[in-house]
C-alpha cells in the first residue's frame, strides 16, 4: 500500500470517529479469539538466558494495579510442601528470558511485571547450577530463598476468590494440500486485510483495533466467513486443509493449534490476525434452529450433527461471521505450547491467563483450586503469561492444560473456584507493574 493511500485511510478514520460513525466501527471492531495474539518477539525459548546489569535496564512508566496484596509466609500456601515442581525450572528460566528481554513496543499495553525487581532473581537462577534434574526440595528452597508470597486481595481488601476455567491447544488431523478427505481450509492473513490500531490515533482507544479493506478510496468492513467461502477468487492462501470442519472451527476459537499430518509430522497454526467481525456461537445457532438443545451443544455433539447433515455444514459455519487467520510455526519441542500474550511458549499445567490489571504478566503465581467437576485439590506454581477476553477481575484465571484431546476434555469441564498468591522478589517490596 502506498504512503499516500495509507494517509488517506488514516484521515478517513479520523473523520469516521469525529462524525460518530459507530456502525462502521462496530462492523469492523476486532473480536479477538479466546486468548490474545502473541506479540512479535524472537523465539526466546531457544535462546540462552541473558541477564543485563541493573544499570543497563531501561525504565518504563509505572502502571497501577487494581488489587491489593498481603504478605504471608510460605506455610499459608496450601499444598506448597507437596508441590512436585516438575517443569517449574524450565518455566522460570523461560519467564526470566521474557522479563529480561529489551522493552518492546508490542508489550506496552498489558501491565508487565517490573523487570528491575526480577533482575537479582534471574541472575541467581542463572548462576545457581539448578536445572530440571534438581530435586523438588532444592527447587522449593530456591523459591523460598528468593521470593516472598503475597496474597491477592480485591479492591476492598478482601481475599480475592474467583472463577478458574481451562483452555488448551487443539490438535487436528490435516493435510498440507487439498485432498478428498481434507476439504476445510485454514487460511493465512489476506493480502488486502487492513488492521488499524486506533490507539495510534487516540491514546484513549489503546488496544482497540478495526479491520477492513479498501474499496476504491473507502475503508469498508472485511469479508465475513460466508463471503470468503463463496468467493474462491478472493480466498487467502490455505496453509493446511483440515479433515473435520468442526474441529477446525474450535481451533479458531482457541486462537491457535497444531495440524498433524498422516506421516506423523505436525506444525503449529499460530494466531496471526482476524477479519474483525463479532463471534457468534454455532451452538446457539443450532439451538435457535431447533436442531440441538443449547445445554448439549458440546464440540462432540456439534460434530455428530455435522456428520448427519453434511449438506448444511457450511451454513452452520457461516452463522459465525468471524474468521481467524494463521501463520505456520515449527514445533521444535513438544513440551512447549503456543506463545501466550507475553510472547513466551506456554508449558502444560504451568501457565495461566490472568487479568493484567491485577496480576502483571510475567509474575510467578501460586494458585489453589480444584480439578474439573471435582473437589480434588489442584495447587500449582504457575506463570502468568497470557490474557483473555473473558479473563477479567481479581483472581480470575484460565489454566492452560496443554495440547490434544485429553487436555481439551479437562479444559472443557473446568469451571472451579480459586485464589492466588503472587510470588515476588523479596527485596522488591509489593508486586508492581510497568
Amino acid at each position: 500500500m502506498s504512503t499516500k493511500v495509507l494517509i488517506r485511510v488514516m484521515m478517513r478514520l479520523r473523520n469516521f470517529i469525529a462524525l460518530g460513525m459507530v456502525a462502521v466501527l462496530a462492523a469492523c471492531a476486532s473480536h479477538e479469539p479466546e486468548h490474545k495474539k502473541a506479540p512479535e518477539v524472537p523465539d526466546i525459548a531457544s535462546e540462552p538466558l541473558r541477564v543485563p546489569p541493573l544499570a543497563n535496564m531501561a525504565q518504563t512508566p509505572p502502571r497501577s494495579l487494581k488489587g491489593r496484596f498481603q504478605a504471608v509466609g510460605w506455610g499459608a500456601l496450601p499444598g506448597w510442601a507437596d508441590e512436585d515442581m516438575q517443569s517449574v525450572w524450565l518455566g522460570l528460566i523461560n519467564n526470566c528470558k521474557g522479563l529480561m528481554r529489551p522493552i518492546s513496543g508490542q508489550l506496552t499495553n498489558p501491565a508487565r511485571a517490573t523487570p528491575q525487581a526480577w533482575q537479582p532473581v534471574c541472575a541467581a537462577a542463572q548462576q545457581s547450577g539448578l536445572g530440571e534434574g534438581s530435586s523438588a526440595q532444592q527447587l522449593r528452597d530456591f523459591f523460598e530463598q528468593q521470593l516472598q508470597p503475597w496474597r491477592l486481595l480485591d479492591e476492598q481488601g478482601q481475599i480475592a476468590r474467583n472463577t478458574v476455567t481451562g483452555y488448551y491447544e487443539p490438535v487436528i488431523a490435516a493435510a498440507p494440500t487439498r485432498q478428498p478427505n481434507y476439504q476445510w481450509p485454514l487460511y493465512a492473513v489476506p493480502d488486502d486485510l487492513l488492521t488499524i490500531d486506533l490507539g495510534g490515533l487516540y491514546p484513549e482507544l489503546a488496544g482497540k483495533r478495526i479491520r477492513g479493506k479498501l474499496e476504491g478510496n473507502r475503508v469498508v468492513p472485511y469479508d465475513t466467513r460466508a463471503q470468503i467461502a463463496a468467493q474462491p477468487e478472493r480466498q487467502p492462501e490455505a496453509l493446511v486443509w483440515a479433515q473435520d470442519p468442526v474441529e477446525a472451527f474450535f481451533l479458531q476459537i482457541q486462537g491457535s493449534g497444531q495440524a498433524r499430518f498422516e506421516n506423523g509430522q505436525a506444525v503449529r497454526l499460530a494466531y496471526a490476525d482476524h477479519n474483525g467481525h463479532p463471534y457468534t456461537s454455532i451452538g446457539k445457532w443450532l439451538a435457535d434452529q431447533g436442531e440441538l438443545p443449547l445445554e448439549q451443544a458440546s464440540m462432540q455433539n456439534i460434530k455428530a450433527w455435522a456428520q448427519r447433515n453434511p449438506q448444511r455444514v457450511q451454513e452452520l459455519l457461516n452463522a459465525n461471521a468471524a474468521m481467524v487467520f494463521f501463520k505456520l510455526e515449527p514445533i521444535r519441542d513438544q513440551k512447549l505450547g503456543p506463545k501466550g500474550a507475553y510472547g513466551i511458549p506456554l508449558l502444560a499445567e504451568r501457565a495461566i491467563a490472568v487479568d493484567a490489571d491485577y496480576v502483571p504478566l510475567g509474575s510467578v503465581v501460586y494458585m489453589s483450586s480444584t480439578y474439573p467437576n471435582s473437589g480434588e485439590p489442584l495447587r500449582r506454581l504457575v506463570f502468568a503469561q497470557d490474557t483473555g477476553a473473558a479473563i477479567k477481575g481479581p483472581a480470575r484465571m484460565d489454566f492452560y492444560w496443554g495440547s490434544g484431546e485429553q487436555a481439551g476434555a479437562l479444559a472443557g469441564r473446568m469451571k472451579q473456584s480459586g485464589e492466588l498468591w503472587v510470588l515476588w522478589p523479596k527485596q522488591a517490596g509489593t508486586p508492581s507493574a510497568r
